[in-house]
């Protein structure tokens, strides 16, 4: 065998190859092409001396010494990704990138003027926002923040409670006599609305089903159907109307989340107490007691009268 070092970007193919059972999923994950992988592939075997994987139909399988590779090439990940963590949280500049995650829903509805607010306030920051309804493991730095509606945060997480999402049923004002139901389906991870859909006996009269929550109010705001929709997002349609009360079981807190190796870092800081302080403002936006109001700029709400900054440190 050659003595040449091995290029931690290999062990990165093969642990690849092995999570995802393909050489196009690799790729996915690790944002090269699938050409680019199965070159790699074959020039590390072809370096080691050994098949590391056998070609099956149904995808990749790793041999023996692929299986080994593949778990030194985990365990060494997890080093890099707990010394990265642990830079990242001795950095007291309020400069460099910040990864954040959340959901369509959120950005479109609620977040994208609060963080051009942060940008304006932190300008030598960049911030990358990953849209996304999956979940993220903070540990493996998919992202520094999260900022995610739930009720169960990760016990290996920290973060701050902003606010309690409000939802309702909401139908446009010129269809406001059907009976017809716009759901959410499989693909969008709902189970909590699919149980009070399912506990109301409207699952029959629901036959428009989408895999987004904008999705969901596209269909409602057509005319489609009644929807549950998130009342931060519904209120400031001028053509939808709120059918009743806010459904208590399904409010939701939402939570601006890191991992514990990065909550003193400058710039993580900075970003947990920009968003709790404009977020305190808009807390009535978020429990759908205000109707069609359009938000301030995210400044003149840092210095209204009314900000109490009801976030609590977890």
């Amino acid at each position: 065998m050659n003595e040449q070092v091995m290029p931690w970007d290999d062990l990165r193919i093969v642990l690849a190859i092995v999570r995802q059972g393909s050489l196009a999923g690799a790729g996915r994950e690790l944002g090269i092409t699938h050409a680019t992988v199965f070159r790699r592939l074959g020039a590390l075997e072809s370096h080691l001396g050994v098949r590391l994987f056998e070609r099956h139909r149904t995808g990749y399988v790793p041999t023996l010494a692929g299986d080994d590779l593949a778990t030194t090439a985990a365990r060494v990940t997890t080093d890099i990704d707990a010394v990265e963590r642990r830079l990242m949280g001795q950095d007291a500049r309020l400069s460099g990138t910040l990864r954040v995650t959340t959901t369509d829903t959120l950005l479109m509805g609620l977040l994208s003027d609060v963080l051009a607010g942060f940008q304006h306030e932190y300008p030598h920051i960049v911030l990358e926002v990953e849209v996304s309804n999956r979940e993220y493991n903070l540990s493996q730095r998919d992202a520094d923040i999260a900022i995610r509606p739930t009720k169960s945060p990760p016990e290996t997480l920290v973060g701050r409670q902003v606010g309690q999402i409000a939802q309702a049923v909401y139908v446009h004002q010129h269809h406001l006599e059907t009976s017809a139901w716009v759901g959410p389906d499989s693909h969008l991870g709902y189970p909590a609305l699919e149980r009070w859909m399912a506990h109301e006996g409207i699952e029959a009269d629901c036959r428009y089903r989408v895999d987004s929550m904008l999705g969901m109010l596209a269909g409602v705001r057509s005319g489609i159907g009644r929807g549950v929709l998130p009342c931060y997002l519904a209120d400031r349609d001028d053509s939808l109307m709120k059918v009743g009360e806010s459904l208590a079981s399904l409010e939701t807190p939402l939570w601006l989340l890191t991992h514990p190796d990065l909550r003193h870092t400058a710039r993580v800081m900075a970003f947990f107490s920009y968003l709790s302080e404009v977020l305190s403002t808009r807390q009535a936006c978020l429990k759908g007691e205000t109707l069609n109001s359009k938000p301030t700029s995210p400044r003149d709400e840092r210095q209204s009268p009314e900000h109490d900054g009801d976030g609590a440190e977890s």
